[in-house]
């Protein structure tokens, strides 16, 4: 008989393995975990005079090939650091119409930010409660503005730009504003974490621009000449040109030509002017002098309210020209003739042009500054600025990171006729 037919059949073999009992699933034991973990002893294959033939080493257990460290993720295997942003940038979004943070500090690591930013969307839901207003809508656009890169670590600076379309009394209106934002990120597995967010408080800084370095005043004034010819002398300033000092008295102050103005180049410098780090008030006079304010032009950097132009290499122009504190005490003193205004008590006796000025802390220094370019449905002012630039925005300025219980404000009221 062959030796295939002493095999049993593939039919017997499978009615075998029927009538044999299924084993049930039982937990493993610790110490059987242990066993199971521990390298096996090596199997030697030995002859009949001793020597050994042959050495092996038993396959590793399932458990042990699943214990077994894993794979360095290299960066084609993790998802771009971008989606993470992109994600971030919705849900920030998401969190100005909401006027709730929820969505973003479920998303972030950071806890103090988290607190920063509860603190500022439960202020604007407050005080758009009590004005009446309801948010009808927000749209949040990033702008990726430096990135510092490595293999698992990334910095980002954001440029947001947030349009926010708020309903009043049946109507509506439209306000926009610029934040900056520094993220840092991490890899996590195949994800990015966003572990810390930094927003840039620029109303704060006290920097006035790289120009202000050498702040001293003017040693020699130009010839009539040199006046003529200055490639940023913004407009024609016949207090500056002994010839034409014929300059009538009682001008009409344009109110509405400093708000075109302030809506003109409430998101950038007009480059016939220097540009400043902190720009808003320099931004806040060139709005005045489109209104056709005229200049008090002393050459000296601590009087008159004024901006020259370029002269031997050098931006002239008063403090109050460019500095918030400055252009508060300038606007407090009582004058006859030129600019001039009068402080009021509240916000709602403000016009077109008028302007504002922020203490954040309640120290007496005037940190920001603002002009007045529409109206709510409830007749209080809207306001642009330039250092965060802002178009249409609530004046009080609750929704800003840079506000705090301590910040005061002083209301100026510019006369029509200056």
């Amino acid at each position: 008989m062959s030796k295939s037919g002493n095999r049993p059949s593939a039919g017997g073999r499978k009615k075998r393995a029927e009538r044999k009992p299924k084993s049930r699933a039982v937990a493993p034991t610790a110490a059987l975990e242990r066993k199971r973990a521990e390298p096996a002893a090596p199997a030697r294959i030995k002859q009949s005079d001793g020597r050994v033939l042959q050495e092996t080493r038993p396959k590793p257990t399932s458990l042990i090939q699943s214990s077994a460290p894993t794979r360095v993720l290299v960066a084609e295997d993790r998802e771009e650091w971008k989606s993470s942003v992109h994600r971030y940038v919705s849900l920030y979004n998401q969190a100005e119409t909401e006027q709730h943070p929820r969505v973003l500090t479920d998303y972030m690591a950071d806890l103090v930010h988290g607190e920063r930013l509860s603190g500022r969307l439960a202020r604007m839901r407050e005080r758009d409660l009590l004005r009446g207003a309801l948010p009808a809508g927000s749209e949040t656009k990033a702008e990726l503005v430096r990135v510092n890169e490595s293999a698992s670590e990334v910095s980002v600076l954001l440029r947001l730009h947030i349009r926010r379309r708020v309903e009043q009394g049946g109507s509506y209106y439209m306000e926009e504003r610029y934040e900056y934002e520094r993220l840092w990120l991490s890899a996590a597995g195949r994800r990015w974490d966003v572990l810390q967010v930094e927003p840039i408080i620029a109303e704060r800084r006290p920097r006035y621009g790289v120009s202000s370095l050498e702040w001293h005043e003017e040693s020699e004034a130009p010839s009539h000449d040199e006046i003529y010819v200055m490639p940023s002398l913004p407009y024609l300033n016949y207090d500056l040109m002994p010839p034409f000092k014929n300059r009538i008295t009682g001008i009409r102050y344009r109110r509405d030509l400093a708000a075109a103005y302030a809506d003109r180049w409430w998101n950038e410098g007009n480059p016939s002017y220097e540009l400043f780090d902190v720009n808003c008030t320099n931004y806040v006079s060139q709005c005045i002098f489109a209104g056709n304010a005229p200049m008090n032009y002393t050459g000296k950097r601590g009087s008159g309210w004024w901006y020259k132009g370029r002269s031997k290499g050098q931006e002239w122009w008063s403090y109050s020209w460019a500095v918030s504190n400055a252009l508060t005490q300038y606007l407090s003193t009582a004058r006859k003739s030129g600019l001039r205004a009068e402080q009021v008590q509240s916000a709602d006796q403000l016009q077109l042009g008028d302007v504002i000025t922020y203490d954040w802390t309640g120290d007496g220094r005037y940190q920001h500054s603002t002009i007045v370019t529409a109206f709510d449905a409830a007749g209080q002012p809207l306001v642009n600025a330039n250092t965060v630039a802002s178009r249409h925005r609530y004046w009080d300025y609750r929704d800003s990171y840079a506000w705090t219980k301590g910040t005061r404000y002083r209301f100026f009221h510019i006369p029509d006729l200056l």
